[in-house]
């Protein structure tokens, strides 16, 4: 199962974009990119969109594989 973060920053890797300058391009931090690339915070859906405008891909090409976490607890 993969994560958002693994394919964000699979996706910043294939187009051989730092996370400083993705950052730059985002108008947000280096570590806030690291947070979301770690899986320690979602990026908000205005930041989904721009990801998406940046590398020019689809919200179905930015969460291929991503599986829905139930907690039935």
């Amino acid at each position: 199962m993969k994560t958002f973060g693994e394919n964000l920053k699979a996706l910043r890797k294939f187009h051989k974009i730092s996370q400083k300058d993705f950052a730059e391009k985002m108008q947000t931090t280096q570590q806030r990119v690291s947070e979301w690339e770690c899986n320690k915070v979602e990026p908000s859906l205005y930041n989904i969109i721009k990801i998406l405008r940046i590398f020019d891909v689809s919200f179905e090409e930015l969460t291929d594989g991503i599986e829905e976490k139930t907690d039935l607890s």
